[in-house]
């Protein structure tokens, strides 16, 4: 996998965490979007430090 394609993985991967998240927990839609967001966002930034990473070592 190419390295840049981790943090697109790991934004859709967050963003479907967060959507179930708040759907299991009775969320609304927007509920389910800002879980979403949120998730993703933040799945994505780690993501990045992996990329990061990788591209420094190999």
């Amino acid at each position: 996998m190419p390295h840049d394609m981790i943090v697109i993985v790991a934004l859709i991967l967050g963003a479907a965490i967060g959507w179930r998240r708040a759907a299991r927990f009775g969320g609304a839609r927007a509920d389910r979007l800002q879980y979403a967001a949120a998730h993703g966002i933040g799945l994505a930034v780690l993501g990045l430090f992996a990329t990061i990473l990788l591209a420094r070592l190999g």
